[in-house]
Formats: structure tokens, C-alpha cells, sequence
């Protein structure tokens, strides 16, 4: 390995692990397509860390015999603390940009202010519910919190798709001059291949049909592409904001779709 590739690991984990959660880390020496591309490929397990606590957060919630929904919910606020809601943020403001004009440019300019209006908080609102209620399902298996910590890993998986090589950004500031287009097709597979494999592990540990889990995460890459095309096609490219909507979107299918497969 080139002293050259070592630094881009290296600022590419840091990078990762400082956009992806709140644990305070060093910022990158530098940051390219390169590094970016790491930070993106890395990021289900530079989260490991806030998955594990999501899981175990579910996992006590259910040793004290509360309503599922409140495990649920205190384990989804555990991980939105994990990451200071940077993705729920992103959800809000898509929602509110896509909902609120046709016009690319209005629609951007809602997108940049941050403002939460009535679109964006029903969909954040729908979104917690149903990852709380599906957390809080999964919580009374034996091996469920293992399976919820996977799930909240493996949604940054969906970062990449919509910052993946062919998808420009919409806008050149912010997000277009960093992460845009940084993944290589290639990559992104390779990515997502092991994200499978890693659900077909979990469903054999819970004694269930291992098939399910490729299933599982070949019904979230489908949404969340879905998810990325209708963005590009109404703004002319990604923004960061849909980048994080995607994640918490792609949490919510992979927690839905994992309670009806047990």
C-alpha cells in the first residue's frame, strides 16, 4: 500500500466516522474523491459503534418489560443522538423541498433554508413511528437487538447509491464539491454484497430462512435507487439532503421488512 492510499484510508475513516456519528474525531488532512469514496464504502462500520448501542438500548428496553413502542423509541433516539439527527434532518428537508414546488430551483432553495414545514414533519414523524414500532418488534426475539443493530449499520449502506459515479450533483456548493459521484458502480456492489451477506448470517444465527436477508436488502437497494431517481429527475441531480433521507429511509424498509420475515 502507497504511503498516498494510506493517507486516504486513514482521512477517509476519519471522515467517515465524523459525518456518519458524534464521536468526536480528528478532521481529515486532506479530503478528494478518493477519501470521500472511502468514508462512504466504510461508513456501516464506522457506525458500529451507535448500531451496537441502538441494539443494546433495545435489547434493556425489553429486559425491563416496557412497551415495545418505548423500547423501540429510546432505541431510535439513542442512534438519532449517535449522529445529532443528521439524517433526519436531510428526510425533513427533502420531503419539503420535492412537496412543495416543481420548479428545480424553488425546490432547492427550500431544500437549502432548513425550515421543517408541514410536509417534512409528517414524514419524520411517520418515519420514527414505524422504525420504533419495527425496533421495538424485533426487540422481543432472542437474537432481535442483533438484528436491529445490523439494520441501523447497514442503512448508511444507502449513502452511496445516490453518491455513487453517473449521479451528479444538483448544485455545485456543499455536498457536489466532495462526496458526489466519489463511488465507483463497482464498489457500491461490492458494498452491498456484503451487506447481504451479512443479513443471510444474521437470519441463519436466528434459525430463520437465510434466503430472506439477501431479500431483504435487495428490496432496500431497489427503494432507495427508486428514491435517488425520482430526486435526480425533479432537481437535476443529489443533494446532501436526499443523501440522508435515503439512510433513514432505507433504516425504516430494513426494520420493516426484517419483523415480517421472522
Amino acid at each position: 500500500m502507497t504511503a498516498v492510499s494510506q493517507n486516504a484510508l486513514r482521512d477517509g475513516v476519519r471522515l467517515s466516522v465524523g459525518t456518519f456519528t458524534a464521536i468526536p474525531v480528528k478532521a481529515p488532512t486532506a479530503v478528494g474523491t478518493a477519501v470521500a469514496a472511502v468514508a462512504l464504502l466504510i461508513a456501516p462500520i464506522a457506525v458500529l459503534p451507535v448500531g451496537v448501542l441502538v441494539g443494546v438500548v433495545a435489547w434493556l428496553g425489553h429486559l425491563a418489560a416496557l412497551p415495545s413502542i418505548v423500547s423501540g423509541a429510546l432505541a431510535v433516539a439513542a442512534g438519532v443522538l449517535g449522529n445529532r439527527a443528521f439524517h433526519l434532518d436531510g428526510l425533513a428537508d427533502t420531503v419539503d423541498a420535492l412537496s412543495a414546488s416543481y420548479d428545480r430551483d424553488r425546490a432547492l432553495a427550500i431544500a437549502r433554508t432548513g425550515d421543517v414545514g408541514p410536509a417534512g414533519a409528517t414524514a419524520l414523524v411517520l418515519t420514527l413511528l414505524v422504525q420504533a414500532a419495527s425496533v421495538g418488534a424485533l426487540a422481543a426475539n432472542s437474537w432481535g437487538p442483533i438484528l436491529v443493530a445490523l439494520c441501523w449499520c447497514a442503512a448508511r449502506a444507502a449513502a452511496s447509491v445516490g453518491l455513487r459515479r453517473g449521479v451528479p450533483p444538483a448544485r455545485n456548493d456543499g455536498l457536489g464539491r466532495t462526496f458526489a459521484e466519489s463511488v465507483p458502480v463497482g464498489a457500491l456492489f461490492a458494498q452491498w454484497l456484503i451487506v447481504a451477506g451479512a443479513f443471510a448470517a444474521a437470519f441463519a444465527l436466528l434459525d430463520s430462512n437465510a434466503f430472506a436477508g439477501p431479500a431483504i436488502v435487495a428490496a432496500t437497494g431497489l427503494l432507495v435507487w427508486l428514491v435517488v431517481r425520482h430526486v435526480t429527475s425533479r432537481l437535476g441531480g443529489i443533494i446532501g439532503d436526499a443523501v440522508g433521507a435515503s439512510v433513514e429511509l432505507a433504516f425504516a424498509a430494513f426494520l420493516v421488512l426484517a419483523v415480517a420475515a421472522l
